[in-house]
């Protein structure tokens, strides 16, 4: 049997960075890539052509993107540190999934977050169990077992989304064919 395998080109990689981190309400929660702008704008097809300049294939490129955060989670590398990002989330609607930087009583919510990134935090970003959110339309992280095995979340539970936003956007990965094995993504 052939093991599955996933090219991550600079493209990919772009659409990664650009992926927008939501919390995941259901269960214990977990972060998501925000359903209504996955890659930073309502116009998740739009912004697919913008980095790729194809406007066929929008719908399976945003779909493979699912292995794409899996082998970027689990193969990227990032330095601990103090980092900061412009929160997206500011402008969008928190009906459907949140952030946990929002104020349940306002509704508001920082439009630039810093944050300390640690080496605990970057290890529960690589160990992260990515999947498919079939409702949203999504990579998502399961909510049931976010961490693979690990059936308690950790204490950084809830500040994975920031920890996992800041990886997306600083974190060091090169393009490459990558292969999942028993043990997950690794370079091919």
């Amino acid at each position: 049997m052939t093991e599955p395998t996933f090219e991550l080109t600079l493209e990919r990689i772009a659409l990664i960075r650009r992926m927008v981190v939501a919390w995941n309400r259901e269960g214990s929660g977990a972060p998501i890539v925000h359903p209504d702008a996955p890659y930073g704008s309502t116009d998740r097809d739009g912004d697919i052509f913008n980095v790729t300049g194809d406007d066929d294939g929008a719908d399976e490129e945003h779909r493979t993107l699912g292995d794409g955060l899996a082998v970027f989670c689990a193969n990227a590398v990032l330095k601990p540190g103090r980092y900061a990002y412009h929160n997206t989330l500011a402008k969008l609607d928190s009906a459907d999934v949140g952030d946990v930087f929002r104020d349940e009583t306002t509704g508001e919510t920082p439009e630039h977050v810093t944050f300390d990134i640690t080496a605990e935090h970057i290890a529960l970003v690589q160990a992260l169990n990515v999947v498919w959110d079939t409702a949203r339309d999504v990579p998502a992280i399961d909510v049931a077992r976010p961490y693979g095995t690990a059936s308690e979340p950790p204490t950084l539970h809830h500040e994975m989304q920031p920890a996992l936003q800041i990886f997306l956007r600083y974190a060091d990965l090169g393009p490459g064919m990558f292969r999942r094995g028993a043990t997950g993504w690794v370079s091919a």
